[in-house]
């Protein structure tokens, strides 16, 4: 009966960009090389820690054929899969939640206020009051940026729809989009590239912040406001009776719409 057996120190590895491993074995038991072939095509595994089985080789050491009979060399080759490039349809996409830097003016709740003497001023939750101006400070926001390469048809990528990308960059979407509801996504604008002569690689970067009710800001509550826009508060003087000192305080919030809104399903990426 044919044996299969490995080498002691039979696997002989190397590295690069295509890893692979070179399995040795010896075959005994067999005469011919068909059978041989045969017997180690179903004898070894078509791949190996994750490499792919590339070939088979074997010689002889010795055959008998009138006793059906011999001992082959025999060597089984794993490489690392070849990197495909993907086809026209494919699509990647990645994320970042690290969050954006926007200039505030008003606090959510002043938790504190000390005074060297006598009682602190209120301001209401105004940050940084000067004698004639509100500095404010920057913090850290909820900012969803993200981005999605997409493989198109050179048919699909025609100088109207590069002037459609064109359009849309700056804009917000006017309905929901990748799982974000209207006003909250910013279309950063696509780059892309033709691959040969047949297809395109474009990617489009987008960045999310969330619409928000009921915010306060000072004794102001501003119904609603769309993660695209942007509020900001007018400050008045005003005398504090409990130290009886002119402060400013909020007394109106506004928000501005300073981003046009677009139709994103004509990005031709789905929504």
């Amino acid at each position: 009966m044919p044996t299969l057996t490995e080498k002691i120190d039979s696997r002989e590895w190397t590295t690069g960009d295509r890893p692979a491993v070179t399995l040795n074995y010896l075959l005994a038991g067999v005469s011919d090389d068909l059978t041989a072939k045969a017997l180690l095509e179903s004898s070894t595994a078509s791949s190996y820690n994750g490499l792919e089985r590339e070939s088979i080789q074997f010689e002889p050491v010795w055959v008998d054929t009138g006793a059906n009979d011999g001992l082959w060399d025999c060597r089984v080759r794993y490489v690392a899969p070849e990197q495909k490039e993907p086809e026209v349809g494919e699509s990647s996409f990645s994320f970042d939640t690290g969050g954006g830097t926007q200039h505030i003016t008003q606090s959510l709740a002043t938790v504190g206020s000390y005074a060297a003497s006598g009682t602190a001023p209120n301001f209401g939750g105004a940050i940084g009051v000067t004698h004639d101006n509100v500095e404010g400070v920057d913090i850290t926001v909820p900012v969803y940026a993200f981005s999605e390469t997409h493989y198109l048809a050179d048919s699909f990528v025609t100088p109207a729809y590069r002037g459609t990308l064109f359009n849309l960059t700056g804009k917000v979407n006017n309905g929901s989009f990748k799982g974000l509801a209207a006003g909250e996504c910013l279309f950063l604008g696509a780059s892309g590239s033709k691959r040969g002569t047949d297809d395109w690689e474009i990617s489009y970067r987008f960045a999310a912040s969330p619409n928000r009710t009921g915010i306060s800001v000072g004794p102001i509550t501003v119904a609603s406001k769309k993660g695209g826009v942007y509020l900001w508060v007018r400050y008045a003087d005003e005398e504090d009776a409990g130290s009886s000192t002119l402060v400013k305080k909020p007394v109106a919030a506004y928000v501005e719409r300073v981003y046009e809104e677009g139709n994103f399903a004509a990005l031709g990426i789905g929504t």
